[in-house]
């Protein structure tokens, strides 16, 4: 392992536009980001969990996918326009730490790291359960484990078998995904299989009306939507490894709407046209009971097969961002100084390392509390998520703020709206905290938070006091 001459990311001195040597190697092609991006959007939630959010708030669910991918692109529309400004693999917590001291960097690297983690504990943990579908004898510890593993040793091989097989992964999804809208629209127009004897339009508004529960009903439901789009962000970590990053990550924000559009909005329109909302069952796959439904043979497994690529996906976006975060921190003092080294083939080996451990610990927290204890780390995860995005939209403010007064120079790739945008997108996100408040099912995430918050305070105050974590010079 050698080290590397490392740069101080949160200088914010960089030119505007300007691609800081961060040691990475640019492994990362236009296509593989293109699909990183497509993945990001696309997880576990959509492709069961819509089952419950079909069930409690019926058609209602297509607008609420909607409203929070409109937010969603505002939010990677500011993110697109400081990237564009300084291109950093520390993306958030950079520029949290530029706009708002080093506090605000230390507090966003941390939770996106822990954010990361506890997310890499669920989705190994549930791949384990759906490889268990084909081999139900083989304990699902040992296969989550075998699984992290593989994916751990992937991301040491080199940054572009991670792009290629995120490549892969994220084109699994999207091909599962407009299966079902072709097959969908064929039964809508056709009316092949027994499916085409009842599906129509009219489902959308026909069975109680377009929000069944009523509006509020549907507003409640906004807290599981805006989570489901959480990993979109990944995008802006790849700024220090990809290929003319600043035409690739405009590429691949600006058709996150079609992506939405798709994905989201098209698929849940399809699915709620087929069949009335009032035919899902909540807990399972509405894909598998509209491929069944269509005579489609082995549907269960073949959604089997692509949720299990989703929870992969998600894993090894997990081990790839935790181990460039890690590294950023470490860099600005904020971590352990091994942690800065990078090996011969310029990953940043030791920060991968400790996070897939840390990781790895997940197995035995499922375990051992599987109800209480994994509640507590996936609720730092949930909060993580959105102060992240808080940070974005705050952090792009302040970099406005600052262009106004001649103090940096202007992007060329500007948030449309701002700051009226910014603004809206940051009540949404309030919004869906008071949501989370009021449900006594999601407030736990609140109270984990501050105890995180009041860790992550003693943690910034041993780091500052700590000589060897002192950032370079």
């Amino acid at each position: 392992m050698t080290t590397q001459a490392e740069q101080h990311h949160g200088s914010g001195q960089s030119a505007a536009g300007s691609t800081p040597n961060e040691g990475y190697q640019r492994g990362l092609s236009a296509r593989q980001v293109q699909m990183i991006a497509i993945g990001g959007a696309i997880g576990v939630g959509l492709f069961y969990g819509s089952s419950t959010g079909i069930a409690t708030i019926g058609p209602s669910l297509i607008a609420c996918y909607a409203v929070a991918g409109v937010v969603i692109f505002f939010i990677m529309r500011a993110l697109g326009e400081l990237l564009t400004y300084r291109p950093t693999s520390g993306s958030f917590a950079d520029y949290a730490r530029e706009f708002f001291g080093p506090f605000a960097g230390f507090a966003t690297g941390w939770s996106y790291w822990a954010a990361w983690v506890s997310a890499c504990m669920a989705e190994v943990t549930a791949a384990g359960h759906y490889i268990a579908y084909w081999w139900p004898s083989v304990p699902v510890w040992a296969t989550a484990a075998t699984a992290l593993a593989v994916l751990f040793v992937a991301n040491l091989v080199s940054v572009k078998l991670f792009g290629e097989l995120e490549f892969w992964f994220a084109s699994i999804k999207a091909v599962a995904i407009i299966a079902l809208i072709v097959i969908g629209i064929g039964v809508l127009t056709f009316g092949f299989s027994s499916a085409g004897d009842t599906a129509s339009v009219r489902h959308l508004w026909a069975d109680g009306g377009f929000a069944p529960h009523g509006v509020w009903q549907s507003m409640l439901a906004m807290q599981g939507v805006v989570f489901a789009y959480l990993g979109v962000e990944l995008v802006g970590v790849t700024a220090g490894e990809a290929e003319n990053p600043k035409q690739t990550l405009r590429k691949a924000i600006n058709t996150l709407p079609v992506r939405i559009g798709i994905f989201y909005v098209g698929a849940l329109i399809v699915l709620l046209s087929v069949f009335s909302w009032t035919e899902y069952t909540p807990g399972v796959s509405p894909f598998v009971q509209v491929f069944a439904k269509v005579g489609i043979p082995g549907a269960a497994g073949i959604m089997n097969f692509v949720v299990l690529t989703a929870a992969l996906s998600s894993c090894n976006s997990g081990i790839y961002s935790t181990g460039r975060m890690l590294r950023g921190l470490a860099v600005n003092g904020e971590a352990p100084g091994t942690m800065k080294m990078l090996s011969g083939r310029q990953l940043p080996l030791p920060a991968l390392v400790l996070s897939t451990l840390v990781m790895s610990i997940g197995l035995i927290v499922n375990v051992v509390s599987p109800d209480k204890a994994f509640v507590y780390i996936t609720s730092v995860g949930t909060c993580a998520g959105l102060w992240t995005w808080f940070m974005i939209l705050a952090a792009h403010l302040r970099y406005r703020a600052k262009v106004r007064a001649g103090l940096l120079p202007a992007a060329d790739f500007r948030m449309p709206g701002a700051p009226v945008t910014n603004w809206i997108a940051i009540a949404v996100l309030i919004f869906v905290v008071v949501l989370i408040a009021m449900d006594a099912d999601t407030r736990l995430a609140l109270y984990v938070w501050a105890v995180w918050f009041a860790l992550l305070s003693a943690g910034y105050w041993i780091s500052r006091r700590t000589p060897r974590l002192q950032p370079d010079a």
